[in-house]
């Protein structure tokens, strides 16, 4: 472009940027290249040299040229199979969990539109809020990490929230929440209640439960799952269900293939092998417990019931542990800095056998 004296106008392209964006943070994922990773609530086997093969053959046989077609329809066909999903509800598909959340807060997002959630919990339901321009309310658990429902009743009547959620078992603090201050929490939300269910296949319960039994009282909430606790994080799936009205309301905003050819195969696999990923969940619990109670047993080291494939230990300087983990070639989450509930606190995934005696040995040297 040339003014009038044909000199170059000079100008900031990212002046055309939010004013928002410059004080947003990208997601960071930690370096474990050589590490042992318990960092990032993975499921730590993977699948055998024959399933491998089964399934690089049948990826290898995707029509990649073209966009997914029906094969998103058998997956979404196949999910509903596997929750035996309730008559009158519907499913949909997102990228990952982290893509349904940020569907959910652009479906919401009027001007006067509030997202609230338990803190601390997981950062994607503040960071989607934050990204379409909404307000964002956290609500304090009590000190034992238990929902504070006088709290959480307090804030829905003060804010009406578009949408309220509860992760359960939540992160990163891994327990489970009492069915009945639910129960409560849900009747008293005056717009959408988000149940996101993560770690379920590593929990004693679903809510899916109290949605077959009573669907009235639940006609308002959203169940949220992901397949990367099942044992696929690297094809980033999740899966919402609901009540037809509100599932296809939000539907309207998915992006179109949002889920590639690859991934819906790889899923379609998954669940035609669910025995053996059930089985992995199986030594995973089983592991927890091991882990968790030798956890307990270390001198200045505190760990906290868990629902998940993680526990929380709270110890003497998290930060020192931390880096002394790390420096021993073990890789956890210091997540002492996240809320001032967590202060002294790591996050630590819940690995092999293997891996968590090599997790307990460096734990005991650093403490």
């Amino acid at each position: 472009m040339m003014n009038a004296s044909n000199s170059p106008v000079q100008t900031d392209p990212s002046a055309v940027f939010r004013d928002d964006l410059k004080g947003m943070h990208a997601y960071v994922v930690q370096d474990a290249a050589g590490m042992v990773k318990l960092d990032a609530m993975e499921n730590p086997y993977r699948l055998s040299d024959a399933m491998q093969q089964r399934l690089g053959e049948r990826l290898g046989r995707v029509a990649v040229n073209r966009y997914p077609g029906g094969v998103i329809d058998t997956l979404k066909q196949a999910l509903a199979n596997y929750v035996d999903l309730p008559s009158g509800m519907q499913l949909m598909l997102g990228n990952g969990s982290d893509e349904l959340i940020a569907l959910i807060a652009l479906a919401c997002n009027r001007s006067d539109a509030v997202i609230l959630a338990p803190e601390p919990g997981f950062v994607m339901y503040a960071v989607s809020a934050q990204w379409q321009g909404l307000r964002y309310v956290g609500v304090p658990l009590r000190p034992d990490f238990s929902l504070d429902e006088a709290g959480m009743c307090d804030a829905i009547t003060q804010h009406r929230p578009a949408v309220v959620y509860l992760a359960n078992p939540n992160n990163p603090t891994a327990n489970a929440w009492d069915p009945a201050v639910m129960r409560r929490i849900i009747k008293a939300a005056p717009g959408l209640v988000v149940v996101d269910e993560a770690y379920q296949p590593f929990a004693d319960t679903t809510w899916l439960t109290e949605m077959r039994a009573d669907p009235v009282a639940n006609g308002k909430v959203l169940l949220m799952r992901t397949l990367s606790k099942f044992g696929l994080a690297g094809i980033r799936l999740g899966y919402m269900l609901g009540s037809e009205a509100l599932i296809s309301e939000i539907d309207k905003l998915r992006p179109p293939y949002n889920v590639s050819g690859l991934n819906a195969e790889c899923a379609l696999f998954a669940l035609e092998n669910a025995p053996v990923f059930a089985a992995q969940a199986a030594e995973i619990r089983a592991e927890r417990a091991v882990l968790s109670a030798a956890l307990g047993a270390l001198p200045g080291c505190e760990a906290f019931p868990s629902q998940a494939n993680m526990i929380l230990i709270r110890v003497p300087d998290a930060t020192e542990t931390f880096q002394r983990l790390k420096a021993s070639g073990v890789l956890v989450k210091n997540v002492s800095t996240m809320h001032p509930l967590l202060h002294r606190c790591l996050r630590i995934t819940v690995g092999t056998p293997q891996e968590n005696a090599l997790l307990l040995t460096a734990l005991k040297a650093a403490l």
